[in-house]
């Protein structure tokens, strides 16, 4: 069975984003290969994923696109601010803004927090990365009934999320109403 699965920011080939971030890595080389080792870890070849931006930084178009390629299932992408022009056949689609219903719920799917998002008022979830939080910030919006996730490996323990996850995480919100 197929799954839907969340992730961003990974900035592969970034150095500086491990001591900017604390990231528990030795190094670039060692970041890019645990975290494409942890994506595929949870992504199988017929999952749907949404990265949610900033694949990269500071690595060719060419580098890029050949980890893209080893990076396992149906990817869609929403344009970060460091994201380049990748190969458009490695995606689904492309998009900066995106919108989707999955097991019941209805996501709003951008790199950047937004404040207000489509049917925010009807229980969906705004999806998104750029900030490097923390889970602690995921576990403030949901204690206080704010439907938004950073979907971002900085808060995800350096794995993707499912939507399965992310629903259950959700779920003790007060704000959500049952479908």
């Amino acid at each position: 069975m197929a799954n839907d699965i969340f992730t961003s920011d990974l900035h592969l080939g970034h150095r500086g984003i491990i001591t900017m971030q604390n990231r528990p890595f030795e190094s670039v080389e060692d970041m890019n290969r645990i975290l494409l080792t942890n994506y595929n870890a949870v992504v199988g070849k017929d999952d749907t994923v949404y990265i949610l931006g900033d694949i990269c930084h500071h690595m060719s178009v060419d580098e890029v696109n050949s980890v893209i390629a080893r990076m396992k299932g149906k990817k869609y992408l929403i344009n970060g601010n460091h994201d380049k022009k990748y190969d458009p056949a490695l995606f689904e689609d492309i998009k900066d803004f995106m919108t989707v219903s999955l097991n019941g719920r209805y996501f709003a799917l951008m790199h950047y927090p937004m404040l207000s998002w489509p049917k925010k008022n009807s229980g969906s979830i705004q999806l998104h990365g750029h900030i490097h939080a923390r889970m602690d910030y995921n576990e403030q919006n949901r204690n206080e009934g704010v439907l938004r996730y950073d979907v971002g490996v900085d808060a995800n323990n350096f794995y993707p999320v499912s939507v399965k996850q992310i629903i259950k995480f959700s779920g003790s919100c007060s704000e959500i109403p049952n479908n």
